[in-house]
């Protein structure tokens, strides 16, 4: 099966197309400017080149393809044209998004996907493998769970699509799930901490993808993600409040995302190689005061573009040697909720 990587001279893109390489893997490169043809040059793959906006040129630009690992953010702008490119074509879409509302778009194609015989699996890195499977491994120990808190320390600095997008998130506030239905509340609604070496780390909820995704994945319908930051972070975000519906406006959008474009470039390699992200998931029943059950479980990951890159091939690997798992699915849908103990330097904390 011909595969591609689209987006593969982004910052994560070329990190999972170095690690192709390493793996003995072929994918095809592709993008929509030339950069991705001197990435394929530097590593002996063959690249193609064209623009999502462009139907046409999707249609020509997946001929022959069977796969799609697509890299190319913001996926609220770029992942419905390439996903209706792979339907048309019969290719398997794989992404590496957040977005809760691509999510959402990729959740409503399952019947198509189905009728098309393909797997469509948004979320296959670091957003959100690790907090899916541990998602789907609480709640195997806790079947009655109707709460689910998900939440994770990243080191290291974020690239800059996944900068922009946190930008563009930002007019959209923050969204939880209750009672199943996925929901806008302030940004940084509510605030708690979870312990990291036997220090309390405050964190604020933020607007996951696993707001979406993990409901799928377990039926748990109160799902609440948060993110450990300084407590004066939350404050800064708290403060952002104010300003409402000025964040989602084209001028402020784009004078932030210059900004980024200036000064964010991600993580060096000696900065993944020395950092881990700490992940942790919560879940309880609805039993009374006497019955109540709480369950813990804390994972150790590597940076979260180094997991990105390893989860993400593990699904393509996965998918090259065949399936008949035809639809929508979550990683731990398709993979196992221990797909994300099989991922190189990921280990379950004693301390859970």
């Amino acid at each position: 099966m011909q595969w591609m990587i689209y987006g593969a001279n982004g910052y994560t893109g070329q990190l999972i197309a170095q690690e192709a390489k390493t793996r003995g893997l072929t994918p095809i490169l592709a993008g929509r400017s030339n950069a991705v043809a001197e990435l394929a040059q530097q590593l002996g793959f063959e690249h193609r080149r064209f623009d999502l906006q462009d139907r046409d040129a999707v249609d020509a630009g997946l001929d022959g393809i069977g796969l799609v690992l697509h890299c190319a953010g913001p996926f609220s702008a770029t992942a419905a044209p390439m996903l209706e490119g792979c339907l048309a074509a019969g290719a398997h879409y794989l992404d590496i998004t957040g977005e809760i509302d691509v999510f959402a778009h990729c959740h409503a194609q399952h019947a198509r996907a189905c009728e098309r015989g393909i797997v469509v699996l948004p979320g296959a890195g670091f957003d959100v493998v690790p907090t899916d499977c541990l998602a789907a491994m609480l709640k195997r120990e806790l079947p009655a769970a109707t709460h689910l808190v998900l939440a994770f320390e990243a080191g290291g600095g974020p690239s800059p699509g996944t900068a922009k997008t946190s930008v563009e998130g930002l007019g959209k506030g923050g969204r939880v799930r209750i009672d199943g239905e996925v929901r806008r509340v302030p940004l940084a609604w509510k605030t708690r901490s979870f312990v990291r070496d036997g220090q309390a780390r405050t964190a604020m909820t933020i607007p996951w993808g696993d707001v979406y995704t993990a409901h799928v994945s377990t039926g748990i319908a109160n799902v609440e993600v948060y993110m450990a930051v300084a407590p004066a972070t939350i404050a800064r975000v708290r403060r952002l409040r104010l300003l409402g519906p000025l964040l989602d406006t084209s001028l402020v959008q784009w004078f932030l995302k210059r900004g980024i474009a200036r000064s964010v470039r991600g993580p060096s390699d000696e900065k993944r190689a020395g950092t881990v992200t700490h992940v942790w998931g919560e879940v309880r029943d609805a039993g009374g005061a006497d019955t109540l059950r709480e369950i813990q479980r804390h994972l150790v990951v590597p940076n979260g573009y180094t997991l990105t890159a390893s989860a993400s091939l593990g699904i393509v690997e996965h998918l090259l040697r065949g399936t008949d798992a035809a639809g929508y699915h979550t990683p731990s849908q398709l993979m196992g909720a221990e797909y994300v103990l099989s991922l190189p330097g990921v280990t379950l904390a004693e301390d859970a």
